[in-house]
């Protein structure tokens, strides 16, 4: 690297440090970012010359890893006819294949597919869903049940089912709707069933379900809350719960869906279906912002002929084509590989090298459930110091609050995997130092 490399290099990153704002950062105080020059399979590389291995799939998102040959090409396929039309009033082929294939492998009844660009806007589609269907039937059901230490995006509506106490989102509880939340499910995914469980839910459906339009909740996995797994059953009794008390039931599955947990809908695990489904982040194998939410054809024809006649919503890039024709790349590829063996070998490593951390005085516990490994702490990390003790290590792990977490491509190799769970040890044990 020359000289006038490094000054550029020094210039970029004083201009983004005082003009850019990145996500949870402050301006004053800025955590440091690292300047990435490209991504290939499960690596990025940094200007610096340092190649980490992601364990977070930028998000969760990058399926396949980066730089995807079978996704660059449908990307420069579609590029070649038209990168965007307006939805209102056209329609194209990546759209339809899209519908099609989404319609094929959610949960049964799920029959009604609308397209938008990101997740927190899936969710905000699901809630309106959910209350535009009541007022069509006449019923003033403006209410939610969200589960605390839930997480389901950073816009309006979604931060107001998201739990306020203590969450990202506590700055916000005097303007946001108030709803319902109910005890987080007690019940880890692999510890013994107890009915009791479900107590709580079950009261508050039973006073307050003339009120209540949807139960929103992310299947099994409470991601950004504390990914925290809990039993299948809770879902299986959710389900049945809002069957019983005339409630809809949103199944947030924007970090859960296509793999994650070893199914390729969470939803799976206890065999249910929702009303209404969300999906985003990994539907494009992490190439472009993108979500979906299905809905039944129940909920879509109330919606339908009910006072308004359409639903109110349309973003200005939904269905976009190129978005479209990524993702049913990325969906090929996924259904087309066996998927669930690269999970489950993911999910076995993880479990046999990860455990090794609660040996230490620092960790509290480990889990992991399907291609997720998360190590809880008994106490938050400074993120600065450790960010840049994995990046010393070469690996790219973004913890937050008390847990270190990866969820790393798919197709990562055993020698990265043990790369990635090597540093997480390295690290955990520097801080009984």
């Amino acid at each position: 690297m020359n000289d006038k490399q490094i000054n550029k290099q020094e210039i970029d990153l004083s201009y983004d440090k005082q003009h850019i704002w990145h996500p949870y950062t402050s301006m004053t105080t800025p955590i440091p970012c690292y300047p990435v020059d490209s991504a290939n399979g499960c690596t990025i590389s940094l200007t610096s010359g340092e190649v980490l291995v992601d364990g977070m799939s930028s998000w969760w998102a990058c399926l396949f890893g980066y730089n995807v040959k079978e996704l660059n090409e449908a990307a420069t396929q579609q590029l070649a006819k038209m990168s965007h039309v307006m939805f209102g009033g056209l329609t194209h082929q990546p759209a339809v294949d899209l519908a099609k294939t989404l319609i094929e492998i959610t949960p049964k009844g799920l029959e009604k597919v609308f397209f938008s660009d990101s997740g927190s806007v899936a969710v905000e589609v699901a809630m309106k869903m959910a209350l535009q269907y009541w007022q069509s039937l006449g019923q003033n059901k403006t209410k939610f049940i969200a589960l605390k230490k839930g997480y389901h995006g950073d816009t309006f509506a979604a931060m107001s089912v998201t739990d306020p106490e203590g969450s990202m989102h506590e700055l916000y509880q005097d303007f946001v709707a108030k709803n319902y939340f109910t005890e987080q499910p007690s019940i880890n995914f692999d510890q013994p069933w107890q009915q009791s469980a479900m107590d709580d839910l079950s009261t508050l459906l039973a006073e307050n379900h003339q009120h209540i339009a949807a139960l929103i909740l992310e299947p099994i996995v409470q991601g950004a809350g504390g990914m925290h797994f809990y039993h299948p059953n809770y879902l299986k009794a959710a389900r049945s719960l809002c069957d019983q008390y005339g409630v809809l039931l949103i199944a947030d599955e924007i970090a859960t869906g296509f793999g994650r947990t070893g199914k390729l809908f969470a939803c799976e695990h206890a065999d249910i279906s929702p009303d209404i489904l969300c999906l985003g982040k990994a539907i494009t194998g992490g190439y472009m912002s993108f979500a979906a939410t299905l809905a039944t054809t129940k909920v879509a024809t109330t919606i339908s002929e009910g006072k308004a006649g359409v639903f109110m919503h349309g973003p200005t890039f939904m269905g976009n084509a190129l978005a479209c024709s990524v993702a049913n790349a990325n969906l090929k590829k996924l259904l087309s590989t066996d998927w669930q063996q690269l999970v489950f070998s993911i999910s076995s490593q993880l479990n046999s090298q990860l455990l090794r951390c609660e040996q230490l005085p620092s960790v509290n516990k480990v889990r992991v459930l399907g291609a997720i490994g998360v190590v809880e702490l008994h106490r938050s990390v400074d993120m600065v110091n450790i960010q840049k003790q994995f990046v010393n290590l070469g690996v790219w792990i973004r913890p937050f609050g008390k847990l270190i977490y990866v969820m790393p491509p798919y197709v990562a190799s055993k020698k990265q995997i043990n790369k990635l769970c090597d540093a997480i040890y390295q690290v955990c044990k520097k801080i009984d130092e």
